[in-house]
């Protein structure tokens, strides 16, 4: 072995080692073999309420449908979920009492579409697309998405339940906000009522899927941050950030803090990462490590994951903390899995 081999190989054992030092545990990583070919579609979102919504995508993918057609039937199932407090109808608010949503969907061919601070709309999604296909844009906001959706049909509906009306006013004796891991789930305990893991999987729901004529699409929908600053955007309607779809590569998405995932434009990160080479749990951990060495004492006390889905059909997922789950659907199968993560919060 020559001498700049040699040193490359310690430079890189030695910058794993550094990494191991720093957290608290890491879960070993999960291989999972392509189950998905051109002519076998596939269906992956995030959380353990995706696996319902991939039940729904699938009544599109198992026909051979598009899909682009199965990743918005999927997530419209969390929208119009009035017990989902972080996607569509039911969502929290921000801290003056307002539920706004952001959504994006983006197909096999670089097609793409976006809305932010929408209110009064519980498919969000429908909206995006919308926006993807009537209009040289790709992002409409506010007053103006709310505008577009109302020309085209869509209904003025009141998004906020008394449930979680009732928390909002919990949270408003105190009004404190920081954004760290799980802290919806937090406040949600403090209402009379309501049990520890009543809000279990609060965040974002984003889908990429596979169809039989092996291509993909992406999309991503929530309610955003609980108790959020009015006018707050993450990185949900984002391409690139929240979603990211390369017909040639792969997909990704992502949930958790959004703030963290643009700074890193975290699912187009993915997605090149699946280019150069890396397997979909590989370049997911790779985004996560990007984020703890931009700040590493922020990245301790905040969660985000990433999932990806690669053209040959491998899957995998990623989180700064323990607690992120996913669900896949494919023609033999449908679960839930927990992902792999860096910090072990539960552990202290």
């Amino acid at each position: 072995m020559s001498d700049r081999r040699r040193f490359m190989k310690l430079s890189v054992l030695g910058s794993a080692a550094f990494l191991a030092g720093k957290h608290v545990m890491a879960s070993p990583q999960q291989e999972h073999k392509p189950v998905s070919v051109k002519g076998h579609p596939i269906v992956i979102s995030t959380w353990d309420f995706g696996k319902a919504a991939n039940e729904a995508a699938w009544e599109v993918l198992g026909k051979g449908g598009r899909a682009l057609d199965a990743v918005e039937r999927g997530v419209k199932v969390p929208e119009a979920d009035p017990t989902n407090q972080s996607v569509g109808l039911g969502g929290r608010p921000d801290r003056d009492g307002f539920v706004t949503l952001d959504a994006c969907i983006m197909d096999e061919n670089y097609k793409c579409g976006a809305v932010a601070f929408l209110e009064h709309i519980v498919h969000p999604i429908s909206v995006a697309r919308l926006v993807m296909e009537k209009t040289p844009h790709v992002m409409l906001v506010g007053e103006g998405a709310l505008q577009f959706a109302l020309a085209n049909g869509f209904k003025k509906e009141n998004l906020l339940t008394e449930k979680s009306k009732a928390e909002w006013k919990e949270w408003l004796k105190e009004s404190k906000y920081k954004p760290e891991a799980n802290i919806e789930n937090k406040h949600h305990q403090n209402v009379q009522g309501s049990k520890p893991g009543d809000a279990k999987n609060h965040d974002t729901i984003g889908m990429v899927a596979l169809d039989t004529n092996g291509d993909m699409s992406g999309a991503c929908t929530t309610s955003g941050m609980a108790y959020k600053i009015r006018g707050r955007v993450g990185d949900s309607p984002i391409i690139g950030a929240g979603l990211y779809v390369d017909n040639e590569v792969g997909a990704a998405t992502s949930t958790g803090v959004g703030e963290e995932v643009i700074r890193i434009v975290g699912s187009h990160l993915v997605v090149e990462l699946m280019r150069q080479g890396y397997k979909p749990e590989e370049a997911c951990k790779k985004a996560v490590e990007r984020i703890i060495s931009r700040n590493p004492e922020n990245a301790k006390i905040v969660q985000v994951g990433f999932l990806a889905l690669s053209k040959n059909g491998t899957y995998g997922a990623y989180a700064l903390q323990k607690g992120f789950s996913y669900a896949v659907k494919n023609g033999n199968e449908s679960k839930i899995i927990d992902a792999p993560y860096f910090y072990d919060n539960e552990a202290k």
